[in-house]
């Protein structure tokens, strides 16, 4: 039986933590890293070894992941100073699921690469339930020989599992993911608060739309999420719309208008100056009720 390599995991939020203990019930050894010392405690009350720096980990893993906020974070754990860089042997891959822009990915993987580092760019859709269920859509940018040896590891978190093309294609399609995401839930938001304004039973009307052409997961799910007003997170709104400047800041750089993404990335915007940043992103319905006078 082949030996599991090592892996490292740096960022132990409400989606890393659960992440790297799937790798640990999957067999892996784990040395894990977070700012905060509680959730790598409990790592290594599960088995986990702990490590001080990204330097570290990258000492002691053959694999190394990061699952990070945002693109300064991944640059400087990857590529700081104590950082991934000054640790990882050559023949190492370094994986980052965080969602960030693809040039930052590129860049990354550019640095690691020279030194002989393999590199991945992989996010994840599915959210906390998909990170607690090892049900996460896992979309991968780089190296086709670099994607096959990650893929046992990909498959101790995820169901969905596609290599999409070279370095930046992950998180160019996590940022489609995003947009799409963003706008659907505008849609049903408008929707039935156009139909609670009329008079419409809201429960008939999703179970009619749900039949039809207009029938999708977020309708399903968030449509719920609207009638029984429960916005408890779920996906933050003020993390989806850090991935709306991703994407709003990738269509720039590509010469793509995103008309539609900078009027979800407004509403957002909004609900997070009067501070409901924390709601679920289906939250973006009480944007609307409120302006209609239901609220």
């Amino acid at each position: 039986m082949t030996q599991k390599e090592k892996i490292g995991f740096i960022g132990l939020g409400i989606m890393g933590k659960p992440m790297a203990g799937h790798l640990l019930k999957a067999g892996y050894e784990v040395t894990a890293n977070n700012r905060s010392p509680e959730p790598v405690q409990e790592l290594v009350a599960q088995g986990a070894k702990a490590a001080a720096t990204g330097k570290e980990v990258a000492e002691q893993s053959d694999i190394i992941i990061t699952m990070l906020p945002d693109s300064p974070q991944v640059e400087d754990v990857a590529l700081g100073a104590g950082g991934v860089i000054e640790g990882a042997k050559a023949g190492a891959l370094f994986i980052d699921m965080s969602s960030i822009a693809p040039s930052t990915a590129r860049k990354v993987e550019e640095a690691l690469w020279a030194r002989g580092v393999a590199a991945l760019d992989a996010p994840v859709s599915g959210g906390q339930v998909g990170a607690e269920s090892a049900t996460l859509s896992i979309m991968v940018g780089g190296d086709e020989a670099a994607f096959d040896r990650a893929r046992p590891v990909f498959e101790a978190l995820g169901k969905n599992i596609v290599h999409i093309g070279g370095p930046g294609a992950g998180q160019t399609t996590k940022i489609a993911n995003q947009i799409v995401v963003a706008l659907t839930i505008q849609a049903v938001a408008e929707a039935m608060t156009l139909a609670r304004k009329s008079g419409v039973d809201l429960v008939k009307m999703r179970e009619a739309l749900l039949g039809g052409l207009a029938q999708s997961r977020i309708l399903d799910l968030h449509g719920q999420r609207i009638i029984d007003g429960n916005f408890k997170p779920g996906f933050r709104i003020k993390l989806h719309r850090k991935d709306l400047r991703l994407a709003l800041n990738a269509g720039l750089e590509s010469g793509v208008p995103l008309f539609a993404t900078g009027v979800a990335a407004n509403i957002m915007d909004s609900l997070i100056a009067r501070g409901d940043g924390d709601l679920d992103h289906s939250g973006l319905a009480k944007f609307y009720a409120e302006l209609s006078g239901l609220e």
